[in-house]
């Protein structure tokens, strides 16, 4: 994961937009979410933009419009493909959480397709699980869509202050303590996932 966050830190422009919106779409069209950091690639497009070799208002664009496609693709993949996914290697050893993302589908709907947004596993499959479903798609791309705008927008916005703030510490106190408070930022952050994802776990269980 480092070598993938120091190799999105080092383009610029266009390269940007086109590897955060791939891994922004691959994370929700593909089924495979677990295993593609899509968020990781959002947050870090915000970072870019406040070290100004990309523009915010564009990275938002493409982060939001990725997500967007991403899980209208899911949903389509999980209508035609559905059976097929389920019996499949890709999710051997994740039947609890799957069972788990269903009752919320069943219990919820369209919310669930919503709040899905904000759960890595629930992102990558929530949109096929509405497919396989038979959720109207209009419906699915309505709460789809919100959770896009509120996820995308939200994320991209953490990477852009987190980019700002390394800048504005490393302009005052040196490029070292810029350093120091990153690493905090990243350790802080990957405790937060750690619990998330137990706590995710234990939800399913």
């Amino acid at each position: 994961m480092k070598g993938l966050t120091d190799w999105l830190l080092g383009l610029h422009g266009a390269a940007v937009y086109g590897v955060v919106g791939l891994l922004v779409f691959a994370e929700d069209a593909l089924f495979v979410g677990f295993v593609l950091p899509g968020e990781t690639a959002a947050v870090l497009g915000g970072v870019i933009a406040a070290l100004g070799h990309a523009s915010l208002p564009i990275v938002l664009v493409v982060v939001i419009g990725a997500a967007i496609l991403g899980d209208t693709v899911g949903y389509e993949v999980g209508r035609f493909f559905g059976p097929k996914l389920l019996s499949s290697r890709l999710v051997k050893g994740r039947s609890g959480r799957l069972d788990a993302a269903r009752k919320q589908l069943a219990e919820r709907g369209g919310t669930a397709v919503f709040l899905g947004r904000f759960v890595a596993f629930f992102r990558a499959t929530m949109p096929a699980l509405a497919g396989m479903s038979g959720m109207r798609y209009l419906k699915f791309l309505s709460f789809n869509a919100a959770g896009g705008i509120v996820w995308g927008t939200g994320v991209v916005l953490l990477g852009y202050l987190a980019g700002h703030s390394y800048a504005k510490v490393e302009k005052t106190f040196g490029r070292v303590a810029a350093l120091v408070v990153a690493a905090i930022v990243i350790v802080v952050f990957v405790v937060w996932r750690i619990r998330r994802h137990r706590a995710e776990r234990a939800a399913a269980e």
